[in-house]
């Protein structure tokens, strides 16, 4: 069985570092409403070839973008998506965005995805500190909220909504102007090369971390342990990966996208792959926190109800 694009083996271990960038950016055109046909030609153009050397084609895009393992997830026995053990190349939302618009290229009047950019850790309830999701309002409008808790008592307050429109522009308009100010270029690209060493130790700590479950499985194999020990080692490992994986995303995110020679930021904000964007906000913010409005229906920013947290970039790349 050929391996899954953007990962280094069959088994899904390891992400294959020349394909998740390529991979990342035809999720993020996806979710741009280009067709997969569009994204294909680009990838072809790209240079970039699927596992076997052949040509992108749109059916091929399809079947990756429906590939839960592209995120790190599968389906359990109910059909719900569920943590597959391995890493993932992109986010939870953003597979469940592709899949969203997998429903409305079959649905003529189906809203189409949205691309959210805060989504995955991106911003944050004031409130509770409870990670902000994408969800449409009910007249169908993207929107970010804060979701309440359910039965299980997973989720937040539930109090915060905001307009995504409104958020993210508010967001994109403060970093365009952090990136006009005298010498934020140079200090971006010292702190990713600083974040490219870190994604380079966590690497290391997750093949090292595999190296110990394996090293597991011969011992028991070897009736060296008990099952007890083989499974008490096995969960912390499983543990410490689930810690370690979502850290290397965001390093990745951090490192990977690039302002090249643009000239005009505001241009470049405006085109820029959320991919792109996404990395540039994680790198330059630590996080986005949103506090209720002041009352219900309000579409402004008013003062307060968003706070930037923004990173010491100098202090990441030990200047």
């Amino acid at each position: 069985m050929p391996r899954l694009y953007g990962f280094d083996d069959a088994s899904r271990r390891r992400l294959r570092d020349d394909e998740v960038d390529p991979l990342r950016q035809m999720v993020s055109r996806a979710l741009s409403n280009q067709s997969n046909q569009d994204i294909a030609v680009w990838a072809n153009g790209e240079g970039y070839r699927g596992t076997l050397g052949g040509e992108w084609k749109d059916a091929s895009v399809g079947r990756l973008f429906r590939n839960p393992a592209i995120a790190g997830l599968r389906y359990d026995d109910d059909g719900k998506l569920v943590d597959a053990g391995h890493p993932g190349a992109i986010t939870r939302d953003e597979f469940e965005a592709l899949l969203e618009r997998e429903k409305a290229r079959s649905t003529k009047d189906a809203e189409p995805a949205y691309d959210y950019l805060l989504t995955g850790g991106g911003s944050t309830c004031g409130k509770c500190t409870q990670d902000l999701g994408g969800a449409r309002t009910n007249v169908g409008t993207p929107g970010y909220r804060c979701r309440p808790k359910d039965k299980r008592g997973n989720g937040g307050c539930g109090e915060v909504r905001i307009d995504a429109e409104l958020l993210e522009g508010y967001v994109g308009e403060n970093v365009v102007a952090e990136l006009l100010k005298p010498g934020i270029r140079a200090q971006i690209t010292k702190a990713q090369d600083a974040v490219r060493k870190k994604a380079d130790d966590l690497k290391q700590e997750i093949k090292d971390l595999e190296g110990r479950q394996a090293e597991l499985g011969r011992l028991y194999g070897n009736r060296e342990i008990s099952s007890e020990a083989l499974v008490a080692g096995e969960r912390e490992i499983a543990a410490n990966l689930k810690d370690i994986r979502p850290r290397l995303r965001y390093a990745e995110q951090m490192a990977n996208f690039s302002l090249g020679h643009a000239k005009d930021l505001v241009k470049w904000w405006n085109t820029a792959p959320t991919a792109s964007k996404r990395g540039l906000v994680v790198l330059l913010l630590e996080k986005v926190e949103v506090f209720p409005a002041s009352a219900r229906g309000v579409r402004t920013i008013e003062p307060g109800r968003v706070v930037l947290h923004w990173r010491k970039l100098s202090s990441m790349s030990g200047g």
